[in-house]
């Protein structure tokens, strides 16, 4: 078992650790008054800063959420480490000797967490790999890849990049050798476990160290070089470990935290040749999702660097990405999450299509200079972009691009600028303004009233829909309409539901909900994403982790309650009126009778299923 730390050491540690430092790892900070900095909590999403530091007391708390304490217990929430992986990360980064309670290192290295022995394992493995690329001659191949690229060695050295040996098992004896245990070799995801034993999980491949913003190696991103390699994948990643969330890691960010910080603009490009590129033209601000989509994770940790608050000047957001149609898509999915930043967004794409890379390459660093600083408004990118879809010089499709290009318009959130792009709009298109703003007024959706409780029930049944698609039947959902909704973004929203083609057994959550937002109307997709993670007020099956059928049953019966008593509304406010028109049809009138008591009798056995 493992020994305790001793109270002396641990007192030391806080009494050394600046926590001033620690917290600029994660946060950028600015003066709040004597003795005082301020920031962006890394703990809870925020526009204006309410996260606090002392360091003269070792102290911080955030006035926003609530939390609060001391070095420690910092290190211990943001790196999601235990109180003593905590002490041992910091007292690792003071190069200071742990003493134990019941005497020395506990057996294996356990001391350092497991945390800490993943990473000290990752960071082995990087320069075995980087050693590989510069003196393997089978990795020749990887630096004919990276020269024909305009990377030479000190590129390379630069970045950490390596190469795989294609022998399969070189990295895990390599690695046992260093002392690291086959589960801490596999739980790491650096080696994978067969029937013969371990097997290094890259082969053959150029490798390049994904780091955390700290500058810890976290995973690596693996880029086929042959052609007889049998993963057919172009780029491999590392899997979801207890060290790597691959939907919070930046490529790159070790490096360009600083000038993201310092200028406050962040430039997010596609790929790792990408990031090199720019950093070696000079664009140091630049970083890279790790095989996944840019998501709202990803937004907090920018937002946070970048100081992207309110009441700052606007910081500057600026994404690359290629002209085909999947860079195309990849912006107009950035700017459905626009909302979440207070920053100004902007596209930037080469001619030709070119990404960062292949610019620097064919034109040099300036043009990949050029290529960042003329980059358009995101909003101007993607109305461009959507009605270049119709023929503008016919009626129809002037009239057809002007109602895709309103929801554009109705979603920009700053509403003094709407009138403004509503004028630029009506001249791309070439229609008056007065028909552009009647679009963008009929596409303006407004924020669901969760004070009332049936907008409240919606508001859950769709949450319930997105999350746990498993607790309803198909049918039972087909059945709905969107006019069930009364809520008009609630209504959108299933809208986007039936869009994507209705429940779907055998599709996982995360990509339901991803098509989902991808099938909804632009001026609704941050809320999808919203409904998407948001908390459900109810209790969870332990065994199943899904919500208790009897809540998911009784909000859908809400919803059809509701739905179906407004239709039984309408069938009497319309027979009142023809019984008041002398000239009204007699079989007119019978037919809605019959409608009516339809209605009734499937509402009262609606009434007996929710009792």
């Amino acid at each position: 078992m493992a020994g305790r730390i001793k109270a002396d050491d641990i007192a030391l540690v806080k009494e050394r650790s600046s926590i001033e430092d620690v917290v600029r790892e994660h946060v950028t900070l600015r003066p709040a008054g004597p003795g005082s900095l301020k920031g962006l909590c890394p703990f809870h999403d925020e526009k204006t800063p309410s996260f606090n530091i002392r360091p003269a007391v070792g102290a911080w708390h955030c006035f926003g959420c609530g939390e609060g304490g001391d070095v420690i217990s910092f290190v211990q929430k943001v790196e999601h480490l235990t109180f003593a992986e905590a002490v041992e990360r910091l007292a690792q980064k003071l190069g200071m000797e742990l003493q134990y309670d019941e005497g020395g290192r506990p057996r294996d290295g356990e001391s350092l967490g497991r945390r800490s022995r993943l990473i000290e394992a990752h960071r082995a493995a990087q320069e075995y790999y980087h050693r590989a690329l510069l003196e393997s001659p089978e990795a020749r191949i990887g630096r004919d890849f990276l020269r024909e690229r305009g990377f030479d060695g000190e590129a390379a050295k630069r970045f950490g990049v390596g190469f795989a040996p294609r022998g399969g098992e070189e990295v895990s004896r390599y690695l046992r050798s260093k002392g690291f245990s086959d589960d801490e070799l596999t739980v790491g995801g650096l080696s994978g476990r067969g029937s013969r034993g371990l097997y290094d999980r890259f082969r053959g491949r150029l490798v390049w160290p994904i780091r955390d913003i700290t500058g810890d190696t976290v995973g690596f991103g693996a880029r086929r070089l042959f052609d007889d390699d049998r993963i057919a994948a172009k780029y491999l990643n590392t899997s979801e470990t207890p060290i790597y969330k691959k939907s919070t890691v930046l490529y790159g960010l070790d490096a360009a935290k600083k000038a993201i910080a310092s200028e406050r603009k962040a430039v997010v490009v596609e790929g790792y040749t990408d990031v090199m590129a720019c950093h070696l033209a000079g664009i140091e601000g630049a970083v890279a999702t790790c095989g996944t989509a840019f998501g709202i994770d990803h937004i907090k940790v920018l937002r946070r660097i970048m100081r992207d608050e309110a009441d700052l000047a606007p910081a500057r957001v600026v994404f690359t990405f290629d002209g085909d149609a999947a860079g195309q898509k990849a912006a107009m999915r950035a700017f459905g999450e626009d909302q979440r930043w207070a920053s100004q967004s902007f596209v930037a794409v080469a001619e030709q299509g070119m990404d960062p890379c292949d610019l620097r390459l064919a034109k040099g660093d300036d043009a990949v200079r050029h290529l960042v600083e003329d980059a358009v408004p995101l909003f101007e990118f993607a109305v461009r972009t959507t009605i270049a879809r119709f023929d503008l010089s016919t009626a129809e499709g002037r009239v057809q691009g002007m109602r895709a290009a309103a929801p554009i318009v109705a979603s920009i959130r700053d509403t003094s600028m709407r009138p403004e792009y509503t004028r630029t709009v009506a001249g791309w298109i070439g229609v008056e303004v007065e028909q552009v703003q009647a679009e963008v007024a009929r596409a303006a959706l407004p924020a669901p009233d969760l004070r009332d409780p049936i907008v409240f029930a919606e508001r859950q049944l769709l949450q319930s829909l997105l999350q746990f698609p498993s607790c309803f039947e198909p049918a039972d959902i087909n059945a709905l309409a969107p006019e069930s909704f009364g809520a008009p973004a609630h209504r959108a929203i299933f809208d986007g539901i039936r869009a994507a083609g209705g429940l779907q057994p055998g599709l996982s959550e995360r990509a339901w909900a991803d098509k989902v937002a991808e099938a909804a109307p632009l001026a609704v997709r941050s809320l999808v994403s919203e409904l998407a993670v948001a908390p459900l007020p109810t209790r969870f099956d332990k065994a199943t982790g899904l919500p208790e059928r009897r809540y998911t049953n009784a909000l859908l019966l809400r919803v059809q309650e509701v739905a179906l008593t407004r239709r039984i509304a309408d069938a009497m406010s319309a027979m009142r009126r023809m019984a008041a028109d002398p000239h009204s049809d007699p079989a007119q009138s019978r037919a809605l009778s019959a409608t009516l008591q339809d209605f009734q009798r499937e509402l009262a056995s609606l009434r007996e299923r929710v009792s």
